[in-house]
């Protein structure tokens, strides 16, 4: 006797739509919620992110000092000390040369403008440029100006407020910094109670390997802005240019950033020595000289020696880190971007390609 197979009803009868649907829109609603609210809060996430950031990268300097013996409160306070002293004398030695220059310049261009006015200038244009109306032109720059007087002061209000902002970031990053660098084997402990107990040892030799690149790599680019600014300050020390402890500063900044952050700052400088210099003197010129070949030999000499005991990440990886993590989460993202890359490729080689091994 033939038996005939049940097939399974393939139809089915959705209870209670309402309830569904109304369920669904409140996972929408709470979805656009969070979203909303992590929006909001870029700025502390920020603030968040590059403080861990600088105390993975302050850490290695206190496990230093306890090393050679010293407890780790007392090798807290001297790395914050250090930093405070390094800190004050960069704003000691900036703020004097800065506020000189400005005077230099205002001076300059004072003049300038005061002889452009005390001069016949209009007349000699209108007897130059007969078919010229330099009456009306003057009248319209004149009413231009009173008419944007207050757009021109609200722009550089805003300016101050930026510049004001600036430095309670950087304050309370400073503050966070301080925080994490002073609970930072608590708050790896706390982490990794929270993984299984089976393989709670693996993931804390993976988490220690982690922040052990990503401090070494954030000592990396301190080295390579250290050296940047100080062959910065001497070279344009040398050759007489302008503000040299000022522009020094700025090509130790823009060594933190990977890929454009040197080229960044070269241009700047290139680009200062021609505005604050007088016309004749060559120095813009030497200075981009010396960027050009400064540029090379860190690339190809500087960096692979400091960065070979940091971070194993291919050429193309980083060049592809640092550019989605600068696309996503802007200054922040391109400078973790490639330690970032680093734990990734850890994990891989580590846990995914053993494995895929064993299967």
């Amino acid at each position: 006797m033939a038996v005939r197979a049940q097939m399974p009803n393939a139809s089915f009868r959705i209870e209670n739509p309402f309830k569904i649907g109304f369920l669904g829109a409140l996972g929408a609603i709470l979805a656009i919620t969070l979203a909303g609210m992590f929006g909001s809060l870029s700025t502390v996430l920020t603030y968040i992110g590059a403080a861990l950031f600088l105390a993975l990268g302050i850490d290695p300097f206190i496990a230093w000092l306890e090393k050679k013996g010293w407890p780790r409160p007392a090798a807290l306070l001297a790395t914050v000390f250090g930093m405070l002293v390094v800190v004050t004398l960069i704003i000691w030695a900036i703020v004097p040369s800065v506020i000189t220059q400005v005077n230099e310049i205002s001076i300059r261009y004072g003049a300038i403008i005061g002889d452009l006015l005390t001069s016949d200038i209009v007349g000699w244009l209108s007897n130059t440029f007969p078919a010229l109306d330099v009456q009306a032109m003057v009248a319209q720059a004149a009413s231009w100006l009173q008419g944007n007087a207050a757009s021109i002061t609200g722009g550089v209000l805003q300016v101050g407020v930026g510049i004001v902002n600036g430095v309670f970031g950087g304050l309370i990053v400073f503050i966070l910094t301080i925080y994490f660098v002073a609970s930072m084997h608590t708050i790896k402990r706390v982490f990794y109670q929270l993984t299984p107990a089976s393989k709670r040892e693996r993931i804390m030799h993976l988490g220690d390997q982690i922040t052990d690149s990503v401090g070494k790599y954030v000592v990396g680019q301190i080295a390579l802005g250290v050296i940047n600014g100080l062959l910065t300050f001497i070279f344009l020390s040398i050759i007489g240019a302008s503000m040299p402890m000022v522009f020094a500063v700025i090509a130790f900044s823009g060594s933190l950033i990977p890929m454009v952050g040197t080229i960044t700052a070269s241009a700047i400088i290139v680009l200062s020595q021609l505005i604050l210099m007088d016309p004749g003197t060559p120095t813009w010129w030497i200075a981009g000289i010396y960027y050009l070949v400064y540029m090379q030999i860190e690339a190809y000499v500087i960096s692979p020696r400091i960065m070979s005991q940091a971070v194993a990440v291919p050429g193309s990886v980083v060049v592809i880190a640092a550019l989605t993590g600068g696309t996503l989460l802007g200054l922040l993202g391109a400078l973790i971007a490639i330690p970032v890359a680093a734990s990734i490729m850890i994990i891989f080689r580590q846990v995914v390609i053993p494995a895929q091994n064993r299967r």
